[in-house]
């Protein structure tokens, strides 16, 4: 299943769902919902959950990251993947855009 996210203030944003639920679960929204809208006036609220949670997991990944000093090429960690500031950028953009211009966001 995918999300599709639609404003008036911008193109939609398409994620798979585990993407598109855990940004959902994030911003308080029921993920299970197959429509669901987030209000103008939601947004900011919005803003501040998904960029509190990118905080977070930054945190949490320089706490765990191992010092890279110490070393060898071999031993070192590849990328963990997409974080979620990646995954949440092209939505909290949407959610900047549709605030600024008055408009929902639905899904």
């Amino acid at each position: 299943m995918l999300f599709k996210f639609k404003s008036r203030a911008t193109a939609d944003v398409i994620m798979l769902e585990p993407n598109g639920k855990q940004l959902l679960e994030i911003i308080g929204k029921s993920p299970n919902e197959p429509h669901g809208i987030i209000t103008a006036a939601q947004i900011p609220a919005a803003i501040r959950a998904l960029e509190e949670a990118v905080a977070v997991e930054e945190a949490a990944a320089a706490a765990t990251a191992p010092d890279e000093d110490d070393q060898t090429e071999e031993e070192a960690p590849r990328g963990d993947g997409v974080r979620l500031r990646q995954r949440a950028a092209p939505f909290i953009d949407m959610l900047r855009r549709s605030v600024a211009e008055d408009c929902d966001v639905v899904w």
